[in-house]
């Protein structure tokens, strides 16, 4: 059986779990055009003058290549029906974390543009958030399980994937404490915000891989609501 049989096989038998991304990846991908409409620069911080429609678009086929190879390997689901309780875990842990952010915000005062602006951020956070989904987790999660399983064959999965799981976490934390070097924050503040997103990472990637990608994404859409969104717009009323 050719590779391609095989993913129209695995497609048409896991049609629901396709069903759901294809949704995901057109709404991200409307409401990337919807936002770049309306505000040509808020996504050239990221990515320049590329076309950030054309950028969501190729990182939602780049996470149906992953995914299906995630998925063909039984390694990961995108969606599973009985994934009502992830869904309650993640919305309480991103609640949590918000929480530490908010605190760490009233302590620390951060610089009023932290956030993007409303209504711009109603579709700007749940777009780039897929994207780093994609990117900060799939993609070198996928990478690193290839690596390790091909290099040490004698070991099962249960052995890497934490490992995996773990150097992944790592990423977001480091790329952000990086990106924030350039900001007026003391070293301690940098800290703890790098440990709390390490810790966010690491909770959406325990849920990943104990429910589905659905959950993952779900635990970054309710922590962005509550941190950069309601409290964006709260925090330029009571802190400033």
């Amino acid at each position: 059986m050719g590779s391609a049989t095989k993913v129209f096989s695995l497609i048409s038998s896991e049609h629901l779990q396709y069903i759901v991304y294809l949704i995901l990846s057109l709404a991200v991908t409307v409401c990337t055009g919807a936002l770049f409409s309306r505000n040509k620069v808020i996504y050239q911080p990221f990515i320049g003058r590329i076309n950030p429609v054309a950028v969501m678009a190729a990182v939602a086929v780049l996470g149906f290549i992953l995914l299906t190879y995630l998925l063909a390997r039984g390694w990961f689901a995108i969606f599973q029906r009985q994934n009502g309780r992830g869904i309650v875990l993640a919305a309480a842990l991103a609640a949590f974390f918000a929480a530490v952010m908010i605190l760490v915000d009233i302590w620390i005062v951060m610089p009023p543009d932290i956030n993007r602006p409303y209504p711009d951020s109603l579709l700007f956070y749940p777009t780039i958030g897929f994207a780093v989904e994609i990117l900060f987790h799939v993609l070198p999660l996928t990478i690193l399980l290839i690596l390790t399983t091909s290099l040490f064959k004698h070991l099962t999965l249960e052995q890497v994937i934490w490992p995996c799981i773990f150097l992944v976490a790592l990423l977001e934390p480091l790329f952000q404490t990086w990106w924030g070097f350039s900001r007026p924050y003391p070293w301690w503040t940098m800290a703890l915000i790098a440990l709390t997103i390490f810790f966010i990472n690491l909770a959406q990637l325990a849920l990943f891989k104990r429910y589905d990608f659905v959950t993952m994404y779900s635990l970054r859409l309710v922590y962005y609501l509550l941190w950069h969104i309601v409290w964006g717009i709260i925090r330029l009323r009571v802190l400033f």
